[in-house]
């Protein structure tokens, strides 16, 4: 039975092979927790379609696991950091985000967050060594000659590894800090009048004072954030490549970009040809729930049910925060699936049950579920959009804050500050997305744009990787933009010509005006003396 099993998934793999052209060899770059959990969605799925998937992992990686049983092949690489300081690393960055940072004073917010930036940068630029200068690897990685490296490109390297490789390049990734590397790198416009710059936590309807602020912010990104952190990485590409280079060059290269986002949960704003939004790819139907969780949500009656998460990587918080949370949840008369893991809270209610983990997607999408509870990661947003659940938002960190801001604009969210809120605030906003009829209503509005399009986003975002594969890079679709200098993306040699050009014609006819002056002068002058 199992060799009947093997060979009809075998012949499935075949056949989408010679129905798509071919099947191909692809090389991944990836990151850490969600940004993973999203890319191995895509990843099991060209599998499904017969492509064989190397994934380069270091050995401290946190959730990419080449142990587990996969179909997935894992190439380690061995690094200095074990898996415990990674971990700590992240959780320190975390914290100082969560419950350090000052987001009233824009300077020294901005400060603080470059810097974990820049130590995330280093940490990631010291995998990225470990991979190029491992003359032993590259040589593998050489000789295996991959139809198509797949990146994120909020950890920079997949673009190295596909210019040493000379592999066509495609992006995967929700946004980067500034949308620095999408608009330098990726040739997208990014008008500061009605586009809100990623992590301004502005809606796209501005005041005059917004967008002020909103101008600052690109200054900020543009001339200091990214251009600080970029040097390390353009001296270090120089180095490997054997040439001068930047980073913005090097990943200028990308043939596609995948954008983990779509304009149920955007706001509308210019594209390009090889930029795809696939936001939500990882959605499915609900399935049934386990027979005790089932058990619990009938036992709800009418009321129904609330899901709360506030994501992987915050694994606890401070017993304070859980107890003002967990006294408001106790006043509600729905049932609370939490997921938690850390000291059961003294002011935990029997309406309220505890998991480590909990199936999200297949709870969003029971019919007994009235709102959702949640940190803001696009993972969860997207299948609270899919199911079209309402949701109290208590952001935390990176895009949170903006993803939020963006379901409130769109009538289906309320906010909280996760360090400020009382149980009174938490109580009232459950009951305003539950009780409030609107919410529920714009909710399934968005649900249904996001189902109403002529592909699914999983099945869009192969179909891409695959274009690129077939057509060995997609340099047609490249904006002409690349070939250009900044003063000549922005005119200014044009602008500046015709200023030239302006101030000659206006020059000359002053000196003729002038000259025709002095002339008719000299003129009446001789006539008088005549």
């Amino acid at each position: 039975m199992s060799l009947k099993w093997n060979s009809l998934i075998l012949l499935m793999q075949l056949s989408c092979c010679f129905s798509s052209g071919s099947c191909g060899k692809v090389l991944v770059w990836p990151t850490e927790y969600s940004h993973w959990i999203n890319m191995k969605t895509i990843l099991d799925e060209l599998i499904q379609r017969g492509h064989e998937v190397t994934v380069l992992t270091s050995s401290a990686s946190i959730l990419v696991d080449p142990n587990k049983t996969s179909t997935i092949n894992f190439e380690v690489y061995p690094t200095s950091l074990m898996k415990d300081d990674l971990e700590s690393l992240f959780t320190s960055w975390l914290r100082k985000w969560i419950y350090d940072f000052k987001k009233q004073m824009f300077w020294e917010y901005f400060s603080q967050v470059q810097e974990i930036f820049s130590e995330y940068s280093d940490c990631i630029k010291m995998f990225c060594k470990e991979v190029v200068l491992n003359k032993k690897l590259m040589a593998k990685l050489q000789d295996s000659r991959f139809d198509i490296v797949l990146a994120d490109a909020i950890g920079p390297c997949g673009e190295l590894l596909a210019e040493l490789l000379e592999a066509p390049l495609v992006y995967s990734l929700r946004f980067t800090p500034g949308y620095t590397y999408e608009k330098y790198s990726g040739g997208l416009m990014f008008p500061s009048s009605y586009v809100p710059i990623v992590l301004s936590e502005l809606t796209d309807q501005m005041t005059f004072m917004e967008r002020v602020k909103n101008m600052i912010y690109v200054f900020y990104f543009d001339f200091w954030f990214q251009t600080f952190n970029e040097k390390k990485w353009d001296q270090f590409y120089s180095k490997v490549l054997g040439r001068p280079t930047t980073l913005s060059e090097t990943m200028r290269k990308a043939d596609m970009w995948l954008i983990r986002t779509y304009w149920d949960l955007e706001f509308p704003r210019p594209f390009l040809p090889n930029f795809h939004f696939v936001g939500g790819l990882h959605c499915r139907p609900a399935k049934p729930l386990p027979k005790e969780m089932e058990d619990f949500v009938q036992s709800s009656g009418e009321e129904g049910v609330v899901v709360f998460s506030l994501g992987s990587m915050v694994s606890n918080m401070t017993e304070e925060r859980a107890n003002v949370i967990a006294s408001a949840l106790a006043q509600l008369p729905q049932k609370i699936f939490w997921r938690f893991d850390g000291q059961k809270p003294s002011s935990l209610g029997s309406n309220t049950r505890l998991y480590k983990w909990i199936p999200q997607n297949d709870l969003l999408g029971h019919p007994k579920t009235k709102a959702f509870i949640t940190h803001g990661g696009t993972n969860g947003i997207y299948e609270a959009i899919y199911h079209g659940v309402p949701m109290v938002g208590i952001p935390l960190f990176a895009d949170q804050p903006d993803n939020i801001v963006h379901m409130q604009a769109k009538g289906a969210a309320v906010r909280l500050d996760f360090n400020t809120m009382t149980s009174t605030d938490l109580l009232n906003a459950l009951k305003t997305v539950i009780y409030n009829p609107s919410y529920k209503e714009n909710a399934m509005r968005l649900s249904r744009i996001h189902h109403d399009q002529p592909t699914k986003p999983l099945d869009r975002a192969v179909f891409w990787i695959e274009y690129v594969m077939r057509h060995k890079g997609a340099k047609h679709l490249r904006v002409a933009a690349h070939d250009l200098t900044w003063y000549q993306y922005h005119s200014l040699d044009v602008i500046g010509f015709l200023l030239a050009c302006v101030g000659t014609v206006v020059f000359i006819i002053l000196e003729c005006c002038l000259f025709s002056y002095k002339m008719f002068v000299k003129t009446g002058k001789k006539n008088k003396k005549e």
